[in-house]
């Protein structure tokens, strides 16, 4: 039985607007794989929005490789793959784990999920041993006592690890905290701190800074525009406009592919409402739509014209860059080139 389901009007998408759109080869910087459920933590405080736990409970090597074959019958593409569902230092272990398994059976590139309690010591030997390629974090992981509204980048991303990643030159994916999002100042004056402190990591911006909405971007490109070695992903993001804006702001060589895979299986049609984003579902397909504020159903009618969330992400690329007519050579680095040179650069690292 397939992993999910590609439906005549899927096909139909991809290939009338998608296939020759996209280059032959295709990297996805940012990309989740886990087995098993994460155990419920009753008290745990909520920081996280819930929608994307209803799409699929575990990712596999193996189901991410599926994925890819459904999307992308006759692309080839890599992952850059990392753990998901960490809560505490154990899951961090375990997870971890899984994912050096799969890094041995696949070759795919990887990224320790780091927790903020561990030692620089500790996440330099997991690098070596394993050959990750930098760290990935999440703000759940911040102390518990810190109100989710006012959690700071730092408070995951604790200074001694940012010191290690500077001295090795290794990469840092970055999923901003606070409400305001990529405007907020807090998150902009700790992206300039670490690029000023920590000049040697690659940073990179998930999620365009999770802006996903017009008033999520503020005056954050003219802020960061003196740093050219910031990185940004795209992941799970429909935003043209934001994606304009990306492209008319950030060199197209710092713009990187991402699709947060399982999350992009969702079936789904992003609006904007009252400066928020709300994702337009099929009916009965995810629950009950009022567990998350982010989600509403259509009529049945309308949610059989609803297709993947990897394929909306990548329309609204397309829409992005044929506006500001950008071609092919700008779209091959935007979903490989890019991606290449930064992995290899990094991998040298690992290895030397």
């Amino acid at each position: 039985m397939s992993l999910f389901t590609v439906t005549e009007n899927d096909r139909r998408i991809y290939e009338e607007q998608l296939r020759d759109y996209l280059p032959d080869q295709i990297i996805d910087v940012h990309a989740h794989v886990w087995k098993g459920a994460p155990k419920p933590n009753p008290n745990a405080p909520k920081r996280i929005v819930s929608w994307p736990s209803l799409v699929a409970a575990e990712n596999t090597i193996e189901d991410i490789q599926e994925a890819y074959k459904l999307y992308f019958p006759d692309k080839k593409v890599t992952p850059l793959i990392y753990a998901d569902r960490i809560s505490d230092i154990e899951s961090c272990h375990a997870r971890n784990a899984y994912i050096a398994e799969s890094v041995k059976a696949t070759g795919f590139p990887a990224l320790y999920y780091s927790h903020p309690l561990q030692t620089a010591d500790e996440l330099e030997r997991e690098i070596y041993r394993h050959g990750f390629l930098g760290i990935k974090s999440y703000l759940s992981l911040s102390p518990s006592y810190i109100p989710e509204g006012e959690i700071r980048i730092l408070d995951f991303f604790p200074p001694h690890q940012l010191e290690l990643m500077n001295k090795l030159g290794l990469m840092v994916m970055l999923h901003i905290p606070r409400h305001a999002r990529l405007r907020d100042p807090v998150n902009l004056a700790q992206i300039l701190h670490i690029c000023e402190r920590y000049p040697n990591l690659r940073l990179v911006i998930a999620h365009v800074g999770r802006a996903y909405c017009k008033c999520d971007i503020g005056d954050a490109f003219e802020q960061l525009k003196d740093y050219k070695d910031l990185y940004y992903d795209i992941t799970a993001n429909t935003s043209a406009y934001v994606f304009e804006q990306l492209l008319t702001n950030v060199s197209e060589d710092r713009i990187l592919f991402g699709s947060d895979e399982p999350i992009v299986r969702m079936r789904m049609h992003r609006i904007e409402e009252n400066n928020t984003y709300i994702n337009l579902i099929p009916p009965g397909l995810y629950g009950d739509p009022g567990q998350d504020p982010h989600l509403r159903e259509v009529s049945e009618e309308e949610g059989r014209k609803l297709t993947f969330f990897m394929y909306e992400e990548i329309l609204a690329m397309k829409e992005a860059t044929t506006r500001l007519g950008l071609g092919k050579e700008t779209v091959n680095k935007l979903f490989y080139l890019n991606s290449r040179r930064l992995l290899d650069e990094l991998e040298s690292k690992v290895r030397a």
